[in-house]
């Protein structure tokens, strides 16, 4: 006896109905296995994706994480967000000391990019840009200070009347 589950989703982008449907086949005989045929038609009932993918299905989570990832590379990350990979930066999260922020501070004055020192302090662009502030730079601004508030300015002439 042959047992057939089917699930099928389709979903609209822009002028684009795309389908998709996976089907898993168990035999008495036969390992499960499981077929995925994707389609995607345009406004004009042009073909814009077609495939089919056949596998056993021990394979589906590594193939799933594999092929989710590799299209997002190739797509450069568009159509929702990025996917986290499971690394992060060892430092993400933990705590700044006195001696960063100092550290993070000079080499941002000295015009270090973002990139450069979230490499070197093992933490993300964001957090990077996130901590600048903290330490009185200016994010939007490489080699520089914020601007000081005006409550902590000196009045000119001093305390004359």
């Amino acid at each position: 006896m042959t047992i057939i589950e089917e699930h099928r989703t389709e979903i609209r982008s822009g002028n684009v109905q795309y389908q998709i449907t996976v089907v898993t086949r168990t035999g008495a005989a036969e390992q499960q296995r499981v077929v995925v045929t994707v389609g995607g038609e345009g406004p004009g009932g042009e073909l814009v994706a077609e495939g089919r993918l056949e596998l056993d299905s021990t394979a589906v989570p590594a193939v799933a994480e594999l092929l989710g990832g590799s299209l997002l590379a190739f797509s450069g990350g568009a159509g929702g967000g990025r996917r986290r990979t499971g690394q992060r930066a060892a430092q993400q999260g933990r705590p700044w000391t006195e001696e960063m922020d100092a550290e993070l501070e000079r080499r941002w004055l000295a015009g270090d990019p973002v990139g450069d020192l979230a490499r070197d302090f093992e933490r993300t662009p964001g957090g990077i840009r996130a901590r600048l502030p903290r330490v009185g730079c200016d994010p939007e601004k490489p080699g520089n200070h914020l601007p000081m508030p005006p409550s902590l300015r000196e009045e000119p002439g001093g305390d004359e009347f």
